[in-house]
């Protein structure tokens, strides 16, 4: 999906301020598509010169959806706006809930957030718990690819080591990801991504006290040394309405060595089907802007990504 923007190189720009650096176009393409996921909802049709707030548009007509299984009203989950009792602190932190946005202040509009890329064609939540943005992590662990003497593994064209990342084979869509997951409400963002990491690849949810334990000593160590933010911000998700979006911080933990990592045993958790080391390069086709995260990652390792020279940037 990147194409159109090599001729700019767009690599080179700092990937958390990439946000203001593109144009909107870039940024909504799987917030626009129909049906909405997990429903027959078709969006109201937005032309991409249409997107923007700031284009005029006295006709436009979204169709308002929130998903019954947000109305219940999980724990996770915001009341509908005009509900008793809930008056929400946008663009702060409201006592447990962060409703700030990585991405600086957003309007509100009517008491509603108001999509800070643009329109959607839909109100409402959707399948997202949290009027505004709804916080997500993931994290990239990575080793790089050995032989069976622990060399490493060089690519035969670009002449790269090739860095390999644990990823899931998301059981709502069959394509692979990242093992990320939702910030809880107080919780730090590096745990989350500790936490979503140990349940979605290690699957901690289903170990014994002493398996758990035993898994958190070895992570701590991966965990705690340095990491690379790959990027924090807005993410173009199918799940974005005009009123509730999703935000992510992508870390990277890189096992330079591989002994942390050779001793863990990837199991797949509950939103995982499948759990595995997996090659990287530009051939992968990974869920919403997983790919673009990654391509970050190899960037800052000087691993191979593409077998072709006049693909990567020449800095």
């Amino acid at each position: 999906p990147f194409s159109n923007l090599s001729a700019s190189c767009w690599s080179r720009l700092h990937p958390v301020n990439m946000f203001n650096s593109y144009n909107v176009k870039f940024h909504h393409r799987k917030a626009l598509t129909s049906p909405y996921p997990g429903s027959h909802i078709e969006r109201s049709q937005v032309p991409e010169d249409k997107v923007g707030w700031l284009t005029e548009w006295e006709d436009y007509n979204p169709v308002e959806y929130t998903a019954k299984s947000v109305l219940a009203r999980p724990n996770w989950a915001d009341p509908q706006i005009n509900d008793e009792g809930f008056s929400p602190k946008f663009n702060e932190r409201d006592g447990e809930v962060e409703r700030k946005s990585l991405n600086g202040l957003y309007v509100v509009e009517n008491g509603r957030p108001r999509n800070p890329v643009g329109r959607t064609g839909l109100t409402g939540r959707g399948l997202l718990g949290r009027w505004g943005p709804n916080h997500a992590a993931d994290p990239i662990v990575t080793r790089w690819k050995r032989d069976g003497s622990g060399n490493k593994v060089a690519h035969p064209v670009s002449g790269k080591n090739i860095l390999q990342f644990v990823a899931i084979k998301r059981r709502d869509c069959g394509e692979w990801a990242i093992p990320g997951g939702m910030v809880d409400p107080g919780e730090k963002i590096t745990a989350t991504l500790k936490r979503e990491f140990e349940e979605e690849a290690l699957n901690s949810l289903q170990k014994s006290p002493e398996e758990k334990a035993k898994l958190e000593k070895q992570l701590q160590k991966l965990f705690s040394q340095e990491h690379f933010v790959v990027y924090r911000g807005y993410v173009d998700d199918p799940r974005n309405t005009d009123n509730a979006w999703m935000e992510t911080e992508a870390v990277n933990y890189h096992d330079e060595t591989g002994e942390t990592m050779d001793n863990l045993p990837l199991e797949a958790g509950d939103d995982a089907g499948v759990v595995k080391w997996v090659d990287i390069s530009e051939k992968l086709e990974l869920y919403a802007s997983h790919s673009y995260f990654i391509k970050l990652v190899t960037e800052k390792q000087g691993a191979h990504w593409s077998e072709d020279p006049g693909s990567e940037c020449h800095k």
